[in-house]
């Protein structure tokens, strides 16, 4: 999860998920019409996406296509924010319940 969380730290790496996100399976050279620097830094931020397990490869002949990989994503939200949101639901049906309760009296 630590190669996760250092991917995401990254603005540029955020948009390039995003990117994929919105259009999925482009290439490098799809991809860097999207950000505002080198064909070589992107590909250096492809690279770390690839290693956090973010972003995988699909060879098409000659053609690399990058895609979102959600997964290590969906993980984090079960790790750090789906078994709070459990509690932060309930105390909000628990408040509406609480208040409605006291309209009646």
């Amino acid at each position: 999860m630590d190669a996760v969380f250092k991917a995401l730290a990254d603005e540029s790496r955020r948009k390039l998920l995003d990117v994929l996100h919105k259009d999925n399976g482009q290439t490098l050279g799809e991809l860097c019409g999207h950000l505002a620097m080198t064909r070589q830094a992107v590909t250096k931020h492809l690279r770390l996406l690839e290693n956090a397990k973010l972003v995988v490869v699909v060879w098409r002949g000659r053609e690399k296509l990058h895609y979102l990989n959600p997964v290590p994503l969906h993980e984090i939200y079960e790790r750090w924010i789906g078994k709070y949101e459990g509690h932060r639901l309930q105390a909000l049906s628990d408040l509406k319940k609480g208040l409605e309760d006291n309209k009646k009296k």
